[in-house]
């Protein structure tokens, strides 16, 4: 995956293992939107892969055994044959030949991204690990990827108390002295409450470099409840980016969902005010906001951040979706926060 550019040649010379294989089929299967149950199934073979002492694996690999291990079929059991002895796994060819350019118009937005503001790891309701959701960032071209897993309100998608927000803060020092002169920055998804408060301790927000503020619940409310709480939200010095503002969804397993009521030109005007970058989120379900509503953000001078609301490795590569949707309404470059350099983009986000 090169940057910017992760449809790369094949290079049979430089075949990937059979772990990196089974976790690059998960990444080429997620970003396709492929069915959940078979990116799971790489998914699952790379750990166990992963997890095998060195004298189990050489004894498989002896015996051409795989298959005898819970967990592997046959289709991950001939990945992993396949990498073992040195060639590139068919099954990741076809993938790699099959996948197409995500958000083509929006190629000169997301040429210009230097990170990604809004993502999950299985912290929270992800699927993966931190290391491996920022290594596929990095390797995404990234010079920095923010992490905001959900604060604690949210119990169905495991959200962070404040202990479990700082232990990750932890592993997040640790993993950016590892990964340097890539940055992961700290951040969380705060709950805007019903009365437009934040879902999490004021002082640890302000310990980190993104806040993305967002309403899960009660998403039905009227126009006029809504907007306070929103604007209550987007007014709060803590908070830099907010997340998917109309809680619409178009499409996907989860069914459909109208958008929120609010007054948007309230909204825009205080996020434009008070330095609140409106979020143009990426999953194809969200395309949020609507387009309507991005073209009154730019007419009223909001900013932007462009975001994945990535739960997976392979949706970090769905910008373009949001890329192609801000160039088609009229979103300059400039305005994008996360095209800015991280020493200005941590200015702002720290002043605010």
């Amino acid at each position: 995956m090169a940057a910017h550019d992760p449809i790369a040649e094949p290079d049979p010379a430089n075949a990937p293992g059979p772990v990196e294989a089974l976790r690059e089929i998960g990444f080429w299967l997620e970003r396709s939107r492929d069915q959940t149950h078979r990116v799971k199934a790489y998914r699952r073979a790379a750990d166990i892969v992963a997890e095998l002492p060195e004298d189990e694996l050489l004894a498989h690999r002896t015996a051409h055994s795989w298959r005898e291990i819970g967990g592997i079929g046959p289709k991950t059991a001939a990945v992993i044959e396949q990498a073992y002895s040195g060639a590139v796994p068919q099954y990741l060819l076809d993938l790699r030949s099959a996948a197409q350019p995500i958000g083509v118009p929006g190629k000169s937005l997301r040429s210009r991204l230097r990170g990604d503001l809004h993502t999950h790891s299985d912290w929270s309701d992800g699927g993966s690990p931190i290391a491996e959701m920022m290594g596929v960032a990095a390797a995404l071209g990234h010079e920095y990827c923010a992490l905001t897993d959900h604060s604690p309100r949210l119990t169905v998608a495991n959200g962070l108390s404040a202990d479990r927000l700082r232990r990750q803060l932890e592993v997040i020092a640790e993993l950016n002295e590892r990964m340097a002169p890539f940055r992961i920055l700290t951040g969380i998804e705060v709950d805007i409450l019903d009365d437009g408060a934040l879902d999490q301790q004021a002082d640890l927000l302000a310990e980190l470099d993104i806040v993305v503020a967002s309403v899960h619940s009660y998403l039905r409310a009227d126009s006029e409840t809504m907007t306070k709480r929103m604007v209550y939200a987007v007014a709060d010095p803590n908070v830099d980016v907010l997340g998917h503002c109309t809680g619409r969804l178009v499409e996907g397993a989860r069914g459909t969902r109208p958008e929120s009521t609010f007054d948007a030109e309230v909204v825009f005007e205080a996020c434009r005010h008070y330095g609140t970058a409106v979020e143009i989120n990426s999953r194809p379900e969200r395309r949020d906001p609507p387009s309507r509503l991005i073209r009154l953000a730019v007419e009223m001078g909001c900013d932007f951040s462009v975001d994945t609301d990535a739960h997976a490795p392979g949706q970090l590569d769905w910008q373009g979706y949001g890329c192609e949707r801000a160039v088609a309404n009229g979103v300059a470059a400039e305005r994008v926060i996360n095209t800015w350099p991280l020493d200005a983009l941590l200015a702002r986000t720290k002043s605010s």
